[in-house]
């Protein structure tokens, strides 16, 4: 993936179109009030920086439709997010970091290593797919896979899953999800499903634990196969 873009945009500039890629990726209409929402900024703040980016052939906005990326927009977003990604496994898989601390830490560090240092640590790793919530590692090319699961709030009673990925943008969810032991392969059996939005009851490492929707809408799972 080459980076003769990236480095000269600046850390605010590479915000914006990671911004954009994600909601995007959301399937979200990038509207410029939520894309300040997002990067927490002032609307005006996003019009200005979407007027640089459209200008240097990275990005659009158009009335009605709102931000978009354009195919350079969407490399920058993708060699930013190999950065992220691939710091955050580091982090974690070497240094010893929790899950709920890499985001923030790579979130610093993105902007900054060099793709020596990339290409080092992701020889170190053994050049892994995926970081550690379970979010697919783009491929130095820019080739990136499908983000993988759906919602554990959407099972239903007696389903067997295996957790694929965890939302990362949320410390207090991801630590209070360690705590019941959920972490990317963990099984989980549903129990009980609970009618009108109600909790789940999983078991969990042998455990039963009780779920509400908000924290299960932050897991996402396949069937599991090997379940009896």
């Amino acid at each position: 993936m080459s980076t003769s873009t990236a480095p000269s945009l600046g850390r605010a500039a590479e915000d914006y179109i990671k911004a954009i890629f994600k909601l995007e990726q959301n399937g979200e209409a990038v509207s410029t009030n939520r894309l300040a929402e997002v990067v927490g900024v002032s609307p005006a703040a996003v019009t200005k920086a979407i007027r640089q980016l459209d200008q240097r052939e990275l990005a659009t906005h158009e009335p009605y439709h709102g931000v978009s990326l354009r195919p350079a927009g969407r490399k920058v977003a993708l060699e930013i997010i190999r950065h992220h990604r691939l710091i955050e496994t580091f982090l974690h898989d070497i240094l010893g970091y929790s899950w709920d601390e890499v985001d923030e830490e790579a979130e610093r560090l993105e902007h900054h290593i060099s793709e020596k240092f990339e290409a080092a640590i992701d020889k170190l790793l053994g050049y892994p797919s995926f970081d550690p919530h379970g979010d697919p590692i783009p491929e130095h090319n820019g080739d990136v896979g499908p983000r993988r699961g759906t919602s554990l709030a959407g099972v239903k009673a007696n389903d067997r899953v295996i957790v694929v990925r965890v939302r990362d943008r949320n410390p207090q969810a991801l630590q209070y999800l360690a705590q019941l032991g959920v972490r990317v392969g963990t099984a989980i059996h549903v129990i009980e499903k609970q009618p009108f939005s109600g909790p789940l009851t999983l078991r969990i490492n042998e455990q039963e634990r009780v779920v509400g929707l908000e924290l299960a809408d932050h897991v996402f799972v396949e069937h599991d196969a090997n379940a009896a």
